[in-house]
């Protein structure tokens, strides 16, 4: 009984849970700061991978190649996942210079637009686009939903030296001024209200403007993507992205 007295009598200390439920602050949440626990350490270089090489994948970085429109974001995704500790460098890449790379080994492989001289290289179509005519916001052409070479007949035509078509339409008019010397610089032309320019769509897209607008040409030739690398046995970084472009899963066997 006297250690119930005891019991019932004895001041308990307080605690920060009970000033909390209050309105009374603890120290610790006034701004104080709390010392780093020596048990959080561990969890921390846990959650962080290890910088360290991983011997089961192949030095890098693996360099791709890329002309202007071509997108492969997904393919890159996929190999983030699969190769984390080896980089992947995108490197663009001109149409007139998409051959010399490769032959160069500037880079290990590229997307590339057809036609490209094969010999020596190992190519998989991958997919082709339509033409598409790039005209000015207000122009007359975007009165219809798709415009073939009929409607062209006596619209000024540029072409940019870096032209990946190599279209020539009867009953058109060629420009009184040099040729653009990109793409880009045809479309700015467009813009300011001088003739057409027709590009493959990705093209149309890419240095799209709001004072410009296009139409696909039906009739018109299409712009084949590949992805082409050098002839001979791939190295083993060159066999991991042709897997991933061709759909193979991380498991799946080469071939």
């Amino acid at each position: 009984m006297a250690a119930g007295r005891g019991s019932k009598g004895a001041r308990r200390p307080s605690s920060p849970s009970r000033k909390a439920a209050k309105g009374t602050t603890p120290r610790t949440q006034r701004g104080a700061k709390t010392p780093p626990s020596k048990k959080s350490a561990p969890a921390a270089r846990a959650a962080a991978p290890s910088a360290a090489a991983d011997p089961t994948e192949p030095a890098g970085p693996f360099r791709l190649g890329a002309v202007a429109g071509t997108t492969p974001g997904k393919w890159i995704d996929i190999w983030q996942e699969r190769m984390p500790r080896t980089p992947l460098e995108l490197i663009p890449v001109a149409v007139a210079d998409q051959r010399g790379a490769l032959d160069d080994g500037a880079v290990d492989a590229a997307l590339v637009r057809l036609p490209i001289e094969r010999d020596g290289l190992h190519v998989i179509a991958l997919y082709e686009e339509i033409p598409v005519v790039v005209c000015a916001a207000d122009s007359h052409l975007t009165a219809a939903e798709e415009l073939t070479a009929a409607d062209l007949v006596g619209e000024v035509v540029i072409t940019p030296r870096d032209d990946v078509l190599g279209l020539e339409l009867p009953g058109v008019v060629a420009p009184r001024f040099a040729a653009p010397e990109t793409t880009e610089e045809a479309i700015a032309t467009v813009a300011a209200g001088v003739g057409v320019v027709i590009v493959p769509m990705s093209l149309a897209r890419l240095h799209h403007r709001k004072d410009v607008d296009f139409r696909p040409l039906t009739g018109g030739p299409l712009s084949g993507v590949a992805l082409a690398w050098p002839s001979g046995d791939p190295s083993e970084l060159v066999d991991v992205f042709v897997g991933i472009v061709r759909g193979r899963t991380a498991n799946s066997s080469r071939g």
